[in-house]
């Protein structure tokens, strides 16, 4: 038996939260129907049975593999476009969100000035709003006021991708360690140099990987806004489901394998050459 003084002295909390967490969840999952049981039926087994096995063999003909290369750089045109305009948003509305260059913070022992404050909600609030919409809801709606095609995605990537990143980079930019930004704003140094020497070296591997993840799952929703009509590969499997063409579906799902799998190296390449 173990002694009292060598027990866990949070193993009671712990219980506690779990019982807590159960009794959360069971809830959402009534309100969900969650029933895995219906996996098990023979209706469903043998219904899951034909549709994958229509996918084999993959579709290989040349005119298809042209129009899915045709497909795949449309999709990954679309993922990068709808990134770099978020960018051009996130990147500065992340550091007007975050307190990490605020001069009462390094003056102050991380007390922030009201004034500060009164700058950085606005900012925050327009992040929350950016993201708050799902991208399909705003693919919708440019699909509807632009037409068919990727322009919508783009537009909608931008829109909810911004928000996101913007919200993240400035929790980055607050996490690291922030001593030598302090020290060089006090010793006198701009914001500018302040950020590039101080701050930027200890969180550029972060911000890295988290932009290229974020590519990575811009990528996969532009497949998803393919199907309400934003192109790309989304929109051709889309067309190949209606057709029941299993085997163009089974190229283009691992087409798209291959994109999360060229998302994942590059971003183990670029941690590696930051880190």
């Amino acid at each position: 038996m173990l002694r009292s003084d060598s027990r866990d002295p949070a193993a009671l909390p712990r219980l506690l939260l779990t019982v807590l967490a159960v009794v959360l969840l069971w809830p959402g999952i009534q309100l969900a129907e969650l029933n895995p049981g219906v996996l098990l039926a023979a209706d469903s087994q043998s219904e899951m049975g034909r549709f994958v096995a229509a996918f084999w063999p993959p579709a290989h003909t040349p005119d298809f593999l042209q129009l899915l290369l045709d497909a795949t750089l449309q999709t990954l045109a679309i993922a990068t476009a709808g990134m770099a305009l978020a960018l051009l948003v996130a990147i500065p509305a992340g550091l007007a969100a975050s307190r990490a260059l605020s001069l009462s913070a390094a003056s102050r022992g991380g007390r922030p000035s009201a004034l500060g404050q009164a700058l950085r909600w606005p900012v925050r609030g327009l992040l929350i709003f950016l993201r708050s919409v799902p991208e399909i809801v705003w693919a919708l709606l440019f699909v509807r006021a632009v037409g068919l095609g990727p322009t919508a995605g783009v537009l909608a990537i931008a829109i909810t991708y911004a928000g996101m990143l913007g919200k993240v980079y400035a929790e980055i930019l607050e996490s690291v360690d922030q001593r030598p930004m302090h020290a060089l704003l006090q010793g006198g140094s701009g914001r500018l140099s302040a950020f590039v020497y101080g701050l930027l070296p200890n969180a550029a591997a972060e911000l890295t990987s988290y932009t290229v993840y974020r590519w990575e799952c811009a990528i996969r929703a532009s497949v998803v806004m393919g199907f309400v009509g934003a192109g790309g590969l989304g929109q051709q499997i889309d067309l190949s489901l209606r057709m029941f063409a299993g085997g163009e579906v089974a190229s283009m799902l691992l087409t798209f394998l291959l994109l999360v799998l060229l998302a994942d190296a590059l971003s183990r390449v670029l941690r590696g050459r930051l880190a």
